[in-house]
């Protein structure tokens, strides 16, 4: 059964995400940055890993939720605020960093070069502030 207690990633976000997995959306929502990547260049291994992952998304969220700490931020509305509102720091006024929100603010994400740096840590950011608020 799964443990609710350490809900951070959504099954249902990662199949909705698996829609633009070609682009590696999906990948990059559950920590996978490097295949991510991989699949951003390739078109998901020319569309073949974008097929075979609709049958590895539930291995990919069991893994996440195994890595990662649920806490008072959620990886969804994370990854949410990124993929969407990215360029203005939205995502990074959610996590409480309000320096860099304003310098990704009026420097459109400091020109794409921080939304590449939040795609590949965004993960590990969440994580980090989960960790230093709860109790060990």
């Amino acid at each position: 059964m799964h443990d609710s207690r350490n809900d951070t990633h959504s099954l249902l976000v990662g199949y909705l995400t698996w829609i633009f997995g070609f682009m590696g959306a999906h990948r990059f929502y559950y920590g996978r940055q490097i295949t991510g990547t991989i699949w951003f260049f390739t078109l998901g291994l020319l569309f073949i890993g974008w097929i075979i992952d609709l049958f590895l998304i539930p291995s990919m969220e069991r893994s996440a939720e195994r890595r990662y700490r649920a806490g008072s931020k959620s990886y969804t509305v994370s990854w949410l605020l990124l993929t969407f509102l990215g360029v203005l720091g939205i995502h990074r006024f959610y996590m409480g960093k309000w320096i860099t929100g304003l310098i990704w603010l009026f420097t459109v994400g400091l020109l794409g070069a921080g939304l590449l740096y939040d795609l590949w840590t965004l993960n590990g950011q969440v994580d980090a502030i989960n960790r230093e608020s709860s109790p060990a």
